[in-house]
């Protein structure tokens, strides 16, 4: 788990990372609530959280996250979620996450929810899209106002081990004038392969919707192979263990980059310049990197991988995706042209029309 120091990065780097203008493509919109929000929602719901006090709840889903315990960390979304089942609620949620990103440095982001779980409240699907949609434009209205502007796109997420895959594409598709840029599945990755929902991916194919899967975290190879070649993946979720078919030999080549021998589903991802949306602190906390010092990022980064940083669940990780440059700064020695870099890299993959991401391109300067 986290040592002090990743916890914890140096103030001067953390400041210049909240500097530099950074592209969201992993956000969570359930994994990043304010907690005094979410007080405030239970309180007014009846739901029982496990503190009322917003610095300790802090502490608490931080502490949950980091236990090791994969059903503590999950405890941690029934509260969230929870508080996710009016439209009141979803809007405000996703207002405040617009505004938090841009507070942070964010020119663009994805968010990223399942319309699935928030239906407890008697609102439908479409209901909660429009919810949703209505309070990430009040954002973004509010992040002008601020001085900080920011553009969002969100992710319509189905939940890999339910049935609903094939209706929640269509309700993307519905959406997709409304600021839906993309789908996603996400959820239990083992025993749960992506080509369960291959019906789905293949209509949204077919319309000309961007596709973003969830693989390589919790399950391996065959994962992330599944993902690209059989249903089509723009970008991989994760896809840390992609990792797992690199070879590292002794020393650097004469280049200085790391001697490895990449086997086939590696070569293929590193030459078609496949984005993986990495997470290295959450990866930390589920178990698919042992720290971050140690997390596969650099050397995919070294070798030539497209890699964008992210923070995949800003509340459960206690950060913010500056924090996440920095700690990379801090403990993994990355310059601040590497953090452009990857900057760069995730917005050419931003699900996005291109004289959109052209316009946003000169913000990143």
């Amino acid at each position: 788990m986290s040592t002090q120091e990743q916890i914890n990065p140096q103030d001067s780097t953390l400041d210049l990372a909240r500097r530099i203008p950074k592209v969201s493509l992993h956000d969570h919109l359930d994994g990043g609530l304010r907690p005094g929000t979410i007080v405030e929602i239970a309180s007014a719901n009846g739901h029982t959280l496990p503190t009322t006090d917003p610095e300790e709840l802090r502490a608490w889903f931080r502490d949950a996250a980091d236990s090791g315990s994969l059903v503590r960390y999950l405890e941690t979304f029934d509260h969230t979620v929870a508080v996710m089942q009016d439209a009141e609620s979803l809007a405000r949620v996703a207002t405040e996450a617009v505004l938090d990103l841009a507070a942070d440095g964010v020119v663009y982001g994805e968010l990223r929810y399942a319309p699935e779980q928030h239906l407890r409240g008697g609102l439908s699907l479409d209901e909660v899209v429009l919810a949703v949609e209505d309070g990430m434009r009040r954002g973004e209205q509010l992040a002008v106002e601020a001085g900080t502007p920011i553009r969002v796109g969100t992710l319509v997420t189905a939940m890999r081990h339910a049935d609903r895959s094939e209706e929640i594409a269509e309700l993307a598709l519905r959406h997709r004038e409304a600021g839906v840029v993309g789908f996603d599945i996400a959820g239990a990755e083992l025993g749960f392969p992506p080509a369960r929902h291959l019906t789905a991916f293949n209509r949204l194919h077919a319309e000309n919707l961007p596709v973003t899967i969830h693989a390589g975290e919790a399950d391996g190879l065959g994962s992330i192979s599944e993902a690209v070649h059989e249903c089509g993946a723009q970008r991989i979720g994760h896809g840390v263990r992609i990792a797992d078919d690199i070879t590292l030999g002794s020393g650097s080549d004469a280049a200085g980059m790391p001697v490895a021998e990449l086997g086939p589903l590696a070569t293929w991802v590193r030459d078609q310049q496949l984005v993986l949306e990495l997470c290295p602190s959450s990866n930390v906390q589920t178990g698919a990197a042992t720290s971050v010092a140690e997390h596969p990022i650099t050397l995919l980064k070294d070798l030539g991988f497209a890699v964008a940083v992210n923070t995949d669940n800003r509340l459960m990780s206690g950060t913010s995706l500056s924090r996440e440059f920095a700690l990379l700064m801090d403990l993994c020695d990355w310059s601040v042209e590497d953090v452009r870099k990857a900057t760069r890299t995730a917005l050419a993959a931003a699900f996005l029309h291109y004289d959109e991401r052209l316009a946003l391109s000169a913000r990143l300067d």
